[in-house]
């Protein structure tokens, strides 16, 4: 298995990444998060694209750095 990332490593990453890749950063498998983006309760944004989602890389910053989202 590949090295987790680090926050610092995430910051760098492009606007959008795969799921397979957040999943990664998050520490889970990325069926769990698939599945969780399926449910509509995914802990990041993601973003349809055709058939399969990109996660938002800046909500992935937030959630790893403990910051709470704003109110909608």
């Amino acid at each position: 298995m590949n090295k987790q990332p680090t926050l610092t490593d995430v910051r760098k990453w492009p606007a959008t990444v795969s799921v397979p890749l957040a999943a990664q950063a998050l520490g889970c498998s990325k069926s769990h998060l698939h599945e969780r983006i399926k449910r509509g309760d995914s802990p990041v944004k993601t973003i349809p694209f055709g058939s399969r989602h990109v996660v938002i890389t800046a909500d992935l910053v937030r959630l790893l750095s403990g910051e709470t989202r704003e109110a909608a």
